[in-house]
């Protein structure tokens, strides 16, 4: 298993830097891979606690595709009456997997518990101090969170389904809808509120 110390010793006696960034770039998809309970943990404690186990895993796995799909330096689509080309930034899957392999070995107070055996409320308790330093005074773009907590909660938040909870309603934002659809009110979830289907 590649240890922290082991990845950064292999980093820094790496040459050249492209190949460096490439390479760790995998590493860091693969170890963040290797922690899928820190992962899912992390996500029932930050993501709304209606979307249940199931729902709080089924994002978890969403973000680690998302993780795994992410393309430094694509070029973005650009805003409306503009030309100027936008590119992707760098990978944050380096400083996101450190994160979640520090989450990983924090211990609660009591107990001397694992991050993924400690109550919601515990890991809600470690995830608020890990982001105590943080500046958010709003939403980050998921790809430029600071912090893997923070990075769940963007992606959670930028998709359909956060708007759909929110509401109560079957909304379906920036999803393809007929034009005929557009003037109905929108139909309320089904069955229990902000389950997964």
């Amino acid at each position: 298993m590649l240890t922290r110390r082991r990845f950064v010793a292999w980093v820094a006696g790496a040459i050249p830097v492209a190949l460096v960034t490439r390479r760790a770039d995998a590493l860091s998809a693969a170890w963040i891979a290797g922690e899928p309970e820190t992962l899912r943990a992390l996500a029932a404690a930050v993501l709304p606690s209606e979307l249940g186990e199931a729902g709080t895993a089924g994002v978890a796995r969403e973000f680690q595709a998302w993780i795994d799909n992410y393309a430094a330096q694509a070029e973005l689509v650009h805003g409306y009456g503009t030309s100027a080309l936008r590119f992707s930034r760098a990978s944050p899957r380096a400083n996101w997997a450190a994160q979640l392999e520090a989450l990983g070995r924090r211990s609660s107070v009591v107990g001397n518990r694992t991050f993924t055996a400690m109550s919601v409320d515990e890991r809600r308790t470690v995830v608020r101090d890990e982001l105590r330093g943080e500046r958010i005074d709003r939403m980050p773009a998921v790809g430029a969170a600071s912090h893997v907590a923070l990075g769940l909660l963007a992606f959670y938040y930028d998709g359909s389904e956060a708007a759909d909870l929110c509401y109560g309603a079957q909304i379906g934002r920036e999803t393809c809808r007929p034009l005929a659809a557009a003037s109905r009110k929108p139909l309320p979830l089904a069955g229990a509120a902000g389950a997964r289907r």
